[in-house]
């Protein structure tokens, strides 16, 4: 299955990380590969949840479908844990013999990253090409220099969010957010 990855980046003031979490809705919108024209404008899931099957469907698991007109099958979205991360790209490197696994393995944005782009999810998909992230708000957690921890309220949406760590007196920013998706 096609392999897509998606990296962010940013420059962090004050903050030591920004990860992505793992039990919020995240909103993509996403491509019929064989189509230019059928496109889904910001779809919304929870990868934390997958969506129920139907009885007898020979589909695995997934967080994301949908049916492309004239289509027989339904077009899917996984997306992968630590563990199946590290399982796709290593298949994908045996197949293809590049190098750079590890470089593409998601982890969170660290200080030292601090405008370069950091692979943070990566997604199975059939039949199917997520092309743009959307932040809806709340899908990041920021860590401070000082380690306060910010959950609630990082919204990232208009590319900047910013706070005040009082218990370290340090200001902490997330500025200029952008975001790839790259197929591996």
């Amino acid at each position: 299955m096609p392999l897509f990855i998606l990296c962010i980046k940013a420059d962090l003031e004050g903050v030591e990380s920004l990860t992505l979490l793992k039990n919020t809705n995240l909103c993509f919108s996403v491509r019929n590969p064989l189509s230019d024209f059928e496109t889904r404008e910001k779809i919304a899931f929870d990868p934390s949840e997958t969506l129920e099957q139907e009885e007898g469907s020979r589909e695995p698991p997934h967080h994301f479908s949908v049916k492309w007109e004239g289509s027989k099958k339904f077009s899917t979205l996984i997306v992968l844990d630590e563990e199946g991360s590290k399982s796709a790209l290593k298949k994908l490197t045996k197949k293809k013999g590049k190098k750079g696994e590890v470089d593409q393995l998601p982890r969170g944005v660290l200080s030292d990253d601090s405008g370069d782009y950091v692979p943070v999810l990566a997604m199975e998909c059939r039949g199917l090409e997520p092309y743009a992230f959307h932040p809806l708000g709340n899908e990041f957690r920021v860590v401070s220099e000082g380690g306060a921890i910010f959950e609630e309220d990082v919204d990232l949406s208009e590319g900047d969010w910013g706070d005040y760590d009082a218990e370290n007196d340090l200001a902490v920013g997330v500025n200029e957010f952008e975001s790839k998706i790259i197929a591996v």
